[in-house]
């Protein structure tokens, strides 16, 4: 754990450091998944975006969604709704320009595990309403975990995961954006673990990196 929190405190700092001349910016995320009883579920999400470490806000995303589980564990289909208030910085200035999209979305998960390798994807449709104008993406994920300490992912489990997700929109331009995530973690207790990572982000003009922190809490409605 001490070795894990030294990761933690080491990236805040490199990132606080040189997130101007590197512009690279960081997200606070916290992702909730409670269950309701044996088939359902809800998902809960906020997203705190920044230009540098921290204070520079580029977007504030709050998720939520009611999930069904076709299977006991492995495969979940699930209905949601995000709010997405943005700050962008006009070009050539230092003004920001807000904005408020609402989206709708599908998503199918189905979850695989071959001896200590853990493997997820998600498939997601997202109808976008955004200010005057309405837009369809679609977009798949594909992370990979392994415990590097223990040989599954349970109590004070140190892990590294891995991620490539793709967005694909209906209309030109096609190509919307692909991100590219790698992070050490680490498992707290059945219900919590926490994570530090590194994200490249390639749009379809420019490209951006930013650090992540992130808090998993998988905590049942009857605990």
């Amino acid at each position: 754990m001490r070795h894990f929190l030294f990761v933690f405190l080491l990236l805040g700092i490199n990132n606080s450091l040189y997130s101007q001349k590197s512009e690279i910016g960081n997200w606070f995320i916290y992702f909730g998944n409670q269950k309701i009883n044996q088939n359902w579920n809800w998902h809960n999400e906020i997203q705190y975006r920044n230009y540098d470490f921290i204070g520079d806000t580029n977007q504030l995303l709050l998720r939520t969604g009611l999930g069904y589980n076709l299977t006991e564990n492995n495969n979940n289909v699930l209905l949601g709704y995000a709010f997405v208030n943005t700050h962008k910085y006009i070009p050539n200035s230092d003004q920001k320009q807000e904005s408020n999209e609402h989206r709708i979305f599908q998503q199918f998960i189905t979850k695989q595990n071959f001896g200590r390798f853990y493997f997820l994807h998600r498939y997601r449709v997202e109808e976008r309403f955004l200010p005057d104008d309405f837009q369809v993406r679609l977009r798949y994920f594909l992370n990979a975990t392994i415990p590097l300490n223990k040989k599954t992912l349970d109590k004070n489990a140190i892990y590294f995961s891995t991620y490539n997700e793709i967005f694909v929109n209906t209309e030109k331009p096609l190509f919307d954006r692909n991100r590219i995530y790698a992070a050490l973690g680490f498992v707290i207790n059945k219900n919590f673990k926490v994570e530090a990572g590194f994200m490249s982000q390639i749009l379809e003009q420019s490209n951006r990196n930013q650090f992540q922190i992130v808090i998993f809490n998988n905590l049942p409605f009857n605990n």
